[in-house]
């Protein structure tokens, strides 16, 4: 069974978006903190985008690695078909 890269992407990409969504929500009324991003909470926006994209990438990722183990199981080994030699 091989690993689907998307899945642990996915949940980096899910983790830091969630520290980024939690600090953009505790300090969404610093207006001295958002002064040079023209008042705009960043860290907040961009850390929903990390959440959402990570999220989506998991979800791939493990909607891949079931259907590769749905054919997997599909496959029925005959010992007189012989391969390689």
């Amino acid at each position: 069974m091989s690993l689907d890269l998307r899945i642990p992407m996915g949940l980096l990409f899910s983790f830091v978006g969630v520290i980024m969504t939690a600090f953009g929500w505790a300090t969404h009324d610093n207006s001295e903190l958002y002064a040079k991003s023209l008042g705009i909470d960043v860290n907040l926006w961009w850390g929903i985008v990390m959440l959402v994209f990570g999220l989506v990438m998991f979800q791939m990722g493990r909607r891949g690695q079931k259907r590769v183990e749905r054919e997997a199981g599909k496959t029925v080994y005959n010992p007189a078909i012989r391969r390689g030699h």
